[in-house]
């Protein structure tokens, strides 16, 4: 993962229409949040929205690739973001519309409850 200083500003000020947007470094590239909510992963200077079973379909219909990167096994690890068209990357409202979608996602994923760990707690006990 890699990430600019230019290219953090350029997505911070894509994304202003979603209102106060922070990004926190991390792994090389970044995470965008508004109200604590991460909903864009940010790396080699690409935009990977965050999506959810709701979310993903609107993606994948767009054909937007997921974000997937190799493990050290070989493996090749998927996670739930889709990189933003690139007709949004030139086109606030439509890079707003986007990301709304993955500040979505992102809310769902935290009303949801943690059924895994509710289980493994319960097994535990």
């Amino acid at each position: 993962m890699a990430l600019s200083k230019d290219f953090e500003a350029f997505a911070i000020e894509l994304f202003s229409g979603l209102g106060a947007v922070r990004v926190k470094r991390m792994f090389g590239g970044a995470l965008a949040y508004v109200d604590d909510l991460g909903f864009a992963l940010l790396d080699d200077e690409v935009i990977w929205i965050k999506v959810d079973e709701t979310s993903d379909p609107v993606f994948a219909a767009e054909g937007m690739p997921r974000f997937t990167y190799p493990m050290k096994d070989g493996r090749i690890m998927d996670m739930a973001y889709r990189r933003l068209p690139d007709t949004a990357m030139d086109d606030a409202s439509e890079a707003a519309r986007w990301g709304r979608l993955g500040i979505e996602a992102a809310a769902r994923k935290l009303a949801k409850p943690k059924k895994a760990k509710k289980a493994a707690k319960a097994k535990a006990g």
